[in-house]
């Protein structure tokens, strides 16, 4: 992609970047009230039966993953033109989906500042191995890696590691601010929960929670990685790495029914959210149909999105992704720098001469 045409698509974006305030106040409504309704419809269905109250609380864990995309807009300055309405609004969404709002808005800047970029992995990203980096890797690594991919782990233990236990915690080089605002929402979350234990009990707060925090926590992992771990998707080293090619390339756009997409905030338009940060949830849409560059990105179904179970290592080589069960057609080779890479029998190049 040209220059002129990179500088062409963000200015073809650039007026979806403005927020209307009576847009964001309404989606601030139509998401914490029912949110709240349902929260406590579920806890009178406790005293008729649990089976009536689980299908409430997966329509309200529903409503928390579109809590955490205005959370989302907020970190990204995009969902109110004042930043300190953002940063309120924010910390309040943060202590309901329990990640702290700077501790977040950090990583996640990270995130889409090196997003695809295979030299500055490590930060508000996914673990990701290339197949050379795999096969040098340490037999602990090579596990822990295992463990981390699979999709009962990813998805189950998850939402618990990644949301009871690592956001309670500041990263050590943290700014004073970031820790307060970390101290201030652990706080905050032991107070509203201490607060309706007495009112409900412990055992209501549990089952009614329990379920939201899991099934949101799901389906927020699963958001985050189908959508930039896709089979045409982008990584690249520093010297070749593109902004503008990992938004479009390394970002899908996640087509799903209109109540899925309502409900996840539109955030299947992941790549014009990776293109413009600065776009509010509502005006994604709009974007991709008003740009046609942006209506060739990758384009994934629910049905499709399930491919990506499979996909675990990068190949530099061949540019996509493989799965564990591919790595038995790859041997070690010396590249024509002399360095030890690892190369598909399926897929060699003839410059590549076997060890």
């Amino acid at each position: 992609m040209s220059k002129s045409s990179i500088a062409q698509l963000k200015k073809d974006v650039s007026p979806f970047e403005e927020s209307n305030t009576r847009t964001s106040i309404i989606q601030v409504i139509n998401t914490l009230g029912p949110l709240i309704i349902l929260w406590y419809v579920a806890y009178l269905s406790l005293s008729v039966s649990y089976w009536l109250t689980l299908p409430i609380l997966i329509v309200a864990s529903g409503f928390l993953v579109r809590t955490f995309i205005l959370f989302h807009d907020c970190c990204h300055q995009s969902l109110f033109k004042n930043r300190k309405v953002n940063d309120i609004l924010g910390t309040i969404t943060g202590v309901l989906t329990l990640v702290p709002y700077q501790q977040w808005k950090h990583s996640h800047s990270v995130h889409h500042a090196t997003s695809s970029n295979l030299d500055k992995r490590g930060t508000g990203d996914m673990w990701l191995l290339t197949v050379t980096e795999y096969a040098e890797a340490t037999a602990w690594t090579k596990f822990s890696y295992r463990v981390y991919r699979n999709p009962i782990v990813m998805l189950g233990i998850g939402p618990i590691a990644t949301f009871l236990i690592q956001y309670r915690f500041n990263r050590k080089d943290a700014r004073r601010k970031e820790r307060i605002n970390t101290y201030i929402t652990n706080a905050s979350i032991i107070g509203l929960y201490g607060l309706l234990s007495l009112l409900i009990g412990w055992e209501a707060l549990v089952l009614i929670q329990g379920p939201i925090f899991l099934f949101s926590g799901m389906l927020g992992i699963w958001l985050f990685y189908v959508q930039h771990q896709f089979e045409d998707s982008y990584f690249e080293n520093e010297d070749e790495w593109s902004y503008v090619q990992a938004a479009v390339e390394g970002s899908s756009y996640y087509k799903l029914p209109k109540v899925l997409q309502w409900i996840t905030g539109n955030i299947g338009f992941h790549h014009v959210h990776h293109l413009s940060p600065r776009v509010p949830n509502y005006n994604l849409e709009k974007a991709h149909n008003s740009t046609p560059p942006l209506q060739k990105a990758t384009t994934i179904t629910i049905a499709t999105s399930f491919k990506s179970l499979k996909y675990r290592l990068w190949d530099e080589q061949t540019k996509t992704f493989i799965s564990f069960k591919e790595l038995k057609d790859y041997l070690p080779v010396k590249d024509e720098d002399g360095n030890s890479i690892m190369v598909s029998m399926k897929a060699g190049s003839p410059s590549l001469q076997s060890k």
